[in-house]
């Protein structure tokens, strides 16, 4: 029989997050508490910039940003998001999402299969994925469900299950 597998992934779809952004544009510019503060959220090439007038606001409009994804289903652990500077008279705050498992991070996943999950299964780097597979699919259940128990720094999907 041949192998079971799965692919773990770390993959946002860059629509929901410009619609979640969208929406955020849309509360902030119609928000009372916003109204005369300068604050705005955009794309600016492949980072979001939030901007406003103190400190303060522009920590509430990524707050407002932060809801909106969540509503939207994409983890906050694939947004890398930076302190608020202030620049001339705006406070700014820079933004950027975080797609593909890197490689320490595939390592530290596959030693956890390795040395928590049933025998038998292998996994192994493949670019920013990693590709578990094993004869039994039970035992690819069981990984997955470890690795959901597991609180990692970064943001995880199982994909291509077969």
């Amino acid at each position: 029989m041949a192998d079971s597998s799965f692919d773990i992934v770390s993959k946002v779809e860059r629509q929901e997050v410009d619609n979640a952004l969208n929406q955020a544009a849309k509360e902030i510019s119609q928000r009372y508490d916003f109204k005369g503060v300068g604050a705005s959220i955009s794309w600016s090439g492949d980072k979001i910039l939030m901007e406003a007038n103190s400190e303060d606001r522009v920590t509430a409009v990524l707050d407002v940003f932060q809801s909106k994804l969540i509503k939207r289903g994409i983890s906050l652990k694939a947004l890398e998001a930076g302190e608020p500077q202030l620049s001339g008279k705006e406070y700014k705050i820079f933004a950027s999402i975080q797609e593909g498992i890197s490689q320490e991070n595939a390592k530290k996943v596959a030693k956890i299969i390795r040395d928590e999950g049933p025998k038998g299964v292998k996994a192994q780097v493949q670019g920013d994925e990693l590709r578990v597979s094993s004869k039994s699919r039970d035992d690819l259940q069981t990984v997955i469900a470890l690795l959901k128990g597991k609180d990692f720094d970064f943001a995880l999907q199982f994909v291509n299950y077969r």
